[in-house]
């Protein structure tokens, strides 16, 4: 039974890594690798039952994640239609270049660990292209965006898929998140930041101003400023509802949703049912990306399936016998989401780690969420947010590498220093 789970496994996973050179959409392929390991388990296993209620019992954790991710994003785009992000984008007035990282890298990483840092870097990006005409400067302040989203969702409860999983999955508790991580994510930001700084000193650019019809346009849209601060507040008050209460994240994420569409309704209920509709829960869930949740989806189910065949367990088992320093296995996974989704590597590193072995808040939980957050920032691939910016802005591999890969890594080897100099502090 291990041999064929882990053929399916190893086999969907290459897949999913070379889409772009198969053209198979990867969620298709991670569905696909998901199902199959569940069959390979059931037709070897005498006991059909106990298969079967294992399974329920790990879709029910699948499932709750899954809704929180589904209503997160569902704020956000709530958000999105009323032009709230307008609130802060239409703010910025720099012609300075310099100055002109630094914001857009400030905004990004703190908006990335209300938001997401998929949701942040497309919103930045649409920033970019209303300032900035397409140049290398462009470019290289977009490669930026990157670093600074990453290294924001990674401090975050609800800002990257990483401390997410972490966070519901119970091995790192809300205000451990935010109090162990912020340094080392402010970190992985900053020094990059400084390093570009020095470089581009001098430069000048001049911003271009949006459009008098765009502007037209977002003025209309009434509550932009009430729907984004319900959003924001609702988001930001999630952990804590979770922390206070103990209820699972997505009873918390429910209300804040239902908090913010009560705000649009106090804009919109006189409106006709046509327009309210463009305004409405039903429209913003046609705008999130339910792709990625079965990506997900087919990904958990596919990590369950190697717990359940012992396969991951071994694997730790052989990772802390060849690398006695857990710290050193961190890391390594840390560069390898650089390469590999890194919420596929934090599922897998739950299932091979047990909260016996390393509890809540243990110093290895905070050392996956780190890297595992910010390693995906050395490669463009490494990151959902990366992939939307060689999407929208046209970067190669190469190129980013060149130009900004080398910057994430001096940030990612400056908040590894940072969190092990914090460790090393608080347990002396």
């Amino acid at each position: 039974m291990m041999t064929t789970v882990f053929i399916i496994a190893f086999l969907g996973y290459l897949l999913v890594v070379f889409e772009g050179v198969i053209k198979i959409n990867k969620t298709i392929t991670a569905l696909l690798t998901g199902t199959l390991t569940w069959f390979a388990i059931a037709f070897y296993s005498p006991d059909k039952e106990q298969v079967t209620e294992n399974l329920m019992h790990n879709f029910s954790e699948i499932s709750s994640l899954l809704i929180f991710l589904l209503i997160a994003m569902t704020i956000v785009e709530f958000i999105d239609i009323h032009k709230g992000f307008s609130v802060i984008t239409h703010r910025i007035r720099t012609k300075s270049i310099v100055k002109l990282f630094w914001i857009i890298s400030f905004i990004t990483f703190f908006l990335s660990s209300i938001l997401d840092n998929l949701a942040t870097t497309i919103i930045m990006l649409a920033l970019l292209k209303k300032i900035l005409p397409k140049s290398e400067i462009r470019m290289v302040i977009a490669g930026f965006v990157v670093i600074a989203a990453n290294a924001g969702g990674a401090f975050s409860p609800v800002g990257d898929i990483t401390t997410t999983l972490l966070w519901i999955g119970g091995q790192l508790s809300t205000m451990h998140i935010f109090t162990t991580l912020f340094l080392p994510a402010f970190a992985a930001m900053l020094v990059p930041l400084l390093l570009i700084t020095y470089r581009m000193k001098g430069f000048a650019v001049l911003r271009a101003q949006v459009s008098m019809k765009d502007a037209i346009q977002e003025e209309k849209i009434k509550g932009s400023m009430s729907v984004f601060i319900a959003g924001a507040i609702g988001l930001f008050l999630v952990p804590f509802i979770k922390t206070i209460t103990g209820l699972p994240p997505f009873i918390a994420i429910l209300f804040s949703l239902c908090l913010v569409a009560f705000v649009s309704y106090f804009y919109h209920y006189h409106k006709t049912e046509e327009e309210k509709h463009k305004y409405s829960i039903t429209y913003a869930l046609t705008k999130v990306d339910v792709n990625s949740i079965l990506y997900f989806l087919g990904i958990l189910l596919m990590v369950f399936a190697l717990q359940e065949a012992t396969l991951l367990s071994q694997l730790a088992a052989f990772l802390v016998s060849t690398f006695p320093d857990v710290n050193f296995i961190a890391i390594s996974l840390g560069i390898l989401s650089s390469l590999v989704d890194n919420g596929s590597l934090v599922a897998a590193s739950q299932g091979m780690f047990s909260l016996e072995q390393f509890p809540m808040d243990d110093n290895f939980w905070s050392m996956i969420a780190f890297c595992t957050g910010t390693g995906g920032s050395i490669f463009i691939i490494g990151s959902a947010a990366g992939i939307a910016v060689m999407e929208k802005e046209k970067l190669t591999f190469l190129w980013y590498f060149k130009k900004i890969g080398i910057y994430a890594l001096i940030g990612f080897a400056s908040g590894i220093a940072v969190l092990l100099l914090q460790m090393k502090i608080f347990n002396s």
